[in-house]
């Protein structure tokens, strides 16, 4: 057993090493945009007073595009399906019982956005236990720009004229970080502009002007010989116009989940680069889809140096690193609304392959079927074939997917996948309903039954659960089989909920799938249970990351008392209070048949939005 451990804690940091730099990207802190910030009793844990002495401007071209790719305009044959049910009836009871639960969530927004404007306005995030500040993502104001389009749907105008006021003075000329993360300043900060311009009535017409002056940083990055994107672009190598060429190695979340964002742009500008960039993009996907290792999905690295896109290695997975390329699919028909049949053509050919090859069925106490999107890898046997190997894992990353199967059960009219998706809803509520905190992990391994189910009816036993957990974990360090006191240990020991074999990562973040998933479900079946799975799942999120401050993320939820850990992203205002305020606000506010949500939750009006 001692040889298991160790081969998994190797994977387990080979795998936390490479997520880390995934969602890093850490330059010092400043003193923020606005002005000195004063911490609680005058602290500060600024070690930087690095004047921001470079600046970037946009220099012409030196690979001009001869021809942009142009916006669709040409009308589809028939309407896009509607994807909410009808507006479902309420007592006064249940109304009364909904807006309680309204303000609840309301107060903890409020909460933590009051200690960021109070204690790291103008930084990117709020330390929520110390009230310090810190700045990941280029000392831009993330969290500022992040909310924005929260402030409005949770009816803040006054919040949301001083912050839209304030953000006119971020200075997306310079930064103390070395390389931009393009993905994250897509998503983040274009996203948010652009939502909060459209959602206010396009009334504030300096949230556009700064999406225009980040979409015109983006691009930047694309200035490169085969117009692919430098996904951590350096930017002063750029000011110093020096030449540029797309990285070899790039994860594929980066690449492929631009498009919402650039689109949108060339929506409201009638300026074509920024789509053209975004369809060159879905363009070279498209044509590396079917001639990957395995056909209709792509690998987490691609390279975008090459002409068109090819896929590198082989491990597959619709979780961290990957996941919003695959999001993006159906929510880049909706925005063009319906006009490309590109996006619908490239989700359908990797559904399919990934309900086969990665989907699983989990053995649970309940009997509920539930599923969970895992991993795959190809791995090549002695004989010289390949074989595809699918690992039992979930993320919380992955918890998207019930959202985004359901939404286009509706669009793409594949009714079968409607249960698809909220049995994969279901498995991730279930996740938060077995830890002793009532939030779920952020990875853990689940035990898979046999796909075919004529094969496995996948009914409960102790025994199963035993077994499986002997077949994780190995054998002892005599090479013996564990006994049955050495399996409880295991149980005891790692805090192992039942039906779970490993909790690979115990931390929660803050993070929003798992209750978009809810929403979404809620949105497309009308059901209210969704209502009352989201309560249970805010009270226990509530109750735990609360702090002096802001809300924080945790170091081990299968703990009794989880402790917290100083850090907030700007997603917490952005996307995940922003699902639960959903869930309970009215039917019509953000409606999923007007608007089309990006990976941060920033809603954009669907070019067939009537």
């Amino acid at each position: 057993m001692a040889f298991r451990r160790i081969r998994i804690l190797l994977a387990v940091i080979a795998v936390w090493a490479l997520v880390s730099w995934y969602y890093s990207w850490h330059p010092p802190s400043g003193s923020g945009l606005f002005g000195p910030v004063h911490p609680p009793d005058s602290q500060s844990d600024s070690d930087s007073t690095k004047p921001r002495d470079v600046k970037w401007k946009k220099h012409p071209p030196q690979y001009p595009v001869e021809n942009f790719a142009t916006l669709p305009t040409n009308k589809p044959t028939k309407r896009i399906p509607r994807i909410q049910a009808a507006k479902p009836q309420e007592s006064a009871a249940e109304k009364e019982t909904r807006l309680k639960r309204l303000a609840a969530v309301k107060n903890s927004f409020k909460h933590s956005w009051n200690g960021y404007r109070k204690y790291a306005w103008g930084h990117d995030e709020i330390k929520p236990m110390s009230g310090l500040s810190k700045d990941p993502f280029g000392g831009w104001a993330a969290t500022l720009v992040d909310a924005l389009d929260s402030l409005w749907l949770l009816d803040e105008v006054e919040e949301f004229k001083a912050a839209a006021e304030a953000c006119e003075q971020i200075d997306f000329t310079t930064t103390e970080t070395n390389d931009i993360n393009v993905f994250e300043t897509t998503i983040r900060y274009l996203g948010g502009f652009l939502a909060a311009y459209e959602l206010s009535g396009k009334s504030y017409h300096g949230l556009l002007q700064k999406a225009i002056e980040v979409g015109d940083l983006v691009m930047s990055a694309f200035d490169t010989p085969n117009h692919m994107p430098i996904t951590r672009f350096p930017w002063r190598a750029y000011a110093k116009s020096q030449p540029q060429t797309a990285p070899g190695h790039a994860l594929l979340a980066e690449v492929g989940s631009l498009s919402l964002e650039l689109t949108k742009l060339s929506q409201l500008t009638g300026d074509m680069q920024y789509y053209d960039a975004a369809q060159r993009i879905s363009d070279g996907l498209e044509k590396d889809q079917q001639t990957t290792s395995l056909p209709g999905l792509w690998p987490i690295m691609v390279d975008p140096s090459k002409s068109p896109i090819t896929s590198i290695g082989d491990s597959y997975t619709l979780g961290g690193m990957s996941d919003s390329a695959y999001e993006y699919l159906p929510k880049q028909y909706l925005l063009l609304g319906g006009a490309l049949e590109q996006p619908r053509k490239m989700y359908e050919r990797f559904i399919d392959v990934a309900k086969k090859h990665l989907l699983r069925r989990a053995l649970n106490p309940d009997n509920t079927g539930l599923l969970f999107f895992g991993d795959a890898r190809i791995v090549l046997l002695p004989s010289g074939e390949k074989q595809i190997v699918t690992t039992p894992i979930a993320q919380h990353l992955t918890c998207f997917t019930g959202g985004m199967v359901g939404m286009a059960a509706k669009v793409f009219e594949r009714p079968s996948d409607l249960n698809v998706a909220e049995r994969l809803t279901e498995g991730c509520v279930w996740s938060y309903n077995q830890t002793a905190s009532g939030i779920g992990p952020e990875i853990f391994h689940f035990i898979p039954c046999e796909p075919d189910a004529s094969k496995d009816d996948c009914l409960w036993s102790e025994e199963r659960w035993t077994e499986a957990l002997r077949k994780y974990w190995g054998r002892s360090t005599k090479g013996d089989q564990l006994t049955d006191d050495e399996v409880k240990n295991v149980i005891e020991s790692r805090r192992l909920p039942r039906g779970i074999v490993e909790v690979d990562d115990r931390r929660y973040l803050l993070r929003p799938e798992a209750i978009e998933s809810v929403f979404m479900m809620y949105r497309i079946t009308g059901d209210r249970k969704y209502m009352d799975k989201a309560w249970a799942m805010f009270e226990a999120v509530e109750k735990w990351t609360r702090a002096k401050y802001a809300s924080a993320a945790l170091d081990d939820i299968t703990r009794d008392h989880p402790k917290q850990v100083d850090s907030m992203e700007s997603f917490w205002l952005a996307e995940t209070l922003k699902y639960f305020y959903l869930v309970f606000a009215e039917w019509e506010l953000v409606d999923l048949d007007k608007w089309v949500l990006n990976t941060e939750a920033h809603p954009l009006q669907r070019a067939d939005a009537v």
